[in-house]
């Protein structure tokens, strides 16, 4: 059968991250991709994988992707809208590409890159009642931190990961009202790695860290334990792009429609869970 690549995009928040988990009742979005399989008599009831798979990377859990990217042997009428007929709401097959059959969405991949929504106020601007709990940054502290680690790092302190730490990273912020726009961009990424930098170049734009713990965080001993970077919650994280500079992907137009229908009603719903949360704190002022 023909190898094909398909982007996946899904709403991370109820699974337990991308990758399948030794127990079989903790969801995960391999899962549903398999299981999704499987009902389309794609992949055997009996087998563990289907037949050259490979996925781009593993996102953890609590994080989105519009652009994971798994590729494996289908029929050829296998298509992101006929994959979607079994696959749960929250998550999409929008495009697809064929594919060499030596290809392989990790090896292959040339870049990756990842989108943090960080909610931070900017420093200069007068707080609000609903921002009163909120951190305020300093936007110059903030991107002088994206500054300095971007490049050539080995990058053991910021992973729990103990081999292969060394990344070439491009870190950039855009300032959006409230929130910072972060995007990491880099040839793949380590366990975490994305959350402990937003971590640390967050507490640098507050002023709660100097620069100088940057060139800490970058040296080769490793930091103790009182002085480790903490992750930053995931839900704010998206898995935005993985290139394949020898793959041209094709938006299926049903399945790109029905994704963004189910993405929009997702965010209205999360409009007016903000408005009922806003209703109850604002009641209790």
């Amino acid at each position: 059968m023909p190898r094909r690549a398909f982007r996946i995009a899904y709403d991370g928040t109820d699974y337990h991250g991308f990758q399948r988990q030794p127990q079989p009742d903790i969801p995960t979005v391999e899962n549903a991709v398999f299981d999704a399989l499987r009902a389309l008599a794609v992949l055997d009831p009996d087998a563990d994988k289907p037949a050259g798979y490979a996925a781009a990377g593993r996102t953890d859990a609590g994080v989105s992707a519009l652009a994971q990217t798994i590729a494996l042997e289908v029929p050829d009428w296998l298509t992101p809208r006929a994959l979607n007929a079994e696959l749960p709401a929250d998550v999409r097959a929008w495009a697809a590409a064929d594919t060499p059959d030596e290809f392989h969405a990790t090896h292959h991949a040339s870049r990756r890159a990842y989108t943090y929504h960080l909610y931070a106020p900017p420093a200069d601007a007068a707080p609000s009642d609903s921002d009163a709990t909120a951190t305020a940054v300093d936007d110059e502290r903030f991107r002088a931190a994206c500054d300095a680690l971007s490049g050539t790092h080995d990058i053991h302190n910021l992973t729990p990961d103990d081999r292969n730490t060394e990344r070439s990273l491009t870190i950039a912020a855009e300032r959006d009202g409230d929130y910072l726009v972060i995007t990491v961009s880099a040839g793949g990424f380590a366990r975490e790695l994305v959350r402990r930098l937003v971590s640390l170049v967050r507490a640098v734009g507050a002023g709660d860290s100097p620069l100088a713990k940057l060139d800490r965080v970058l040296e080769p001993e490793a930091l103790p334990g009182h002085e480790g970077i903490a992750p930053a919650p995931p839900e704010p994280l998206v898995l935005t792009a993985v290139d394949y500079p020898d793959l041209a992907f094709e938006i299926d137009a049903d399945a790109a429609e029905s994704a963004r229908a189910v993405f929009d009603r997702r965010r209205i719903d999360r409009r007016t869970g903000a408005r009922v949360a806003g209703q109850v704190a604002d009641g209790m002022r």
